[in-house]
């Protein structure tokens, strides 16, 4: 059995077609189905729908052979037991810092450590130490704008596809930390037992991503 992990939402919606590349297509719906493991129609192949920030976890410890997760996740993740084969080029957008847009940006920070909320605690971590600055990092799970606008925080670390929202919310992108598509993720025990199957449907799936370049 091969078991390939997704998430719900705009992931789901553009590998479906990969998948279908692969002839591998699910037979239920997962918007509307409750089921969190999903048939397709090949017998020796399911889909688990979890979510985004679960994706390497399962296949890093084998739940799941196959996934697919955004680049954000996999560098938040550390992607550690992973193979990452292709760069599916869908779900793009960009992991930024953003700010206010009326902010001094020479001032921040200067009365104590800059303060930086994100969902991206590693990244954001790395990000400020690569440059010598030391941060205060604050998880939060959602809603990241409002972290400069009620003085949680002077900056934001987040993904960043149209900058609607950041303007929308008086905030601006400041530095650009990585470019984020979807990937495909393999872990490395099942690439070894399930070689054959695991290598076809790879193969099926960067051919249709060439084919759509």
């Amino acid at each position: 059995m091969i078991t390939i992990a997704l998430s719900k939402g705009r992931i789901y919606k553009e590998t479906l077609p990969l998948l279908e590349a692969a002839n591998i297509i699910p037979v239920e719906d997962p918007e509307k189905s409750r089921k969190l493991i999903l048939d397709t129609n090949q017998e020796d192949v399911n889909l688990v729908i979890i979510r985004a920030t679960d994706v390497p976890t399962y296949v890093q410890f084998g739940a799941a052979d196959i996934g697919v997760a955004g680049k954000d996740v996999l560098l938040e993740h550390g992607a550690e037991g992973l193979y990452e084969p292709v760069d599916l080029k869908i779900a793009k957008c960009k992991l930024m810092t953003a700010g206010l847009a009326d902010a001094d940006l020479e001032t921040l920070g200067q009365n104590g450590r800059l303060r930086v909320a994100t969902k991206f605690t590693n990244v954001a971590k790395r990000f400020f130490e690569s440059r010598g600055e030391q941060v205060e990092v604050i998880k939060l799970y959602g809603s990241m704008e409002l972290g400069p606008i009620v003085g949680l925080a002077d900056l934001i670390v987040d993904v960043v596809d149209t900058g609607n929202t950041l303007k929308a919310n008086g905030l601006k992108p400041i530095d650009h930390i990585a470019d984020v598509s979807s990937r495909l993720v393999v872990n490395k025990a099942a690439m070894k037992m399930k070689h054959e199957k695991i290598r076809g449907i790879i193969e099926k799936i960067k051919a249709a991503v060439e084919k759509n370049a």
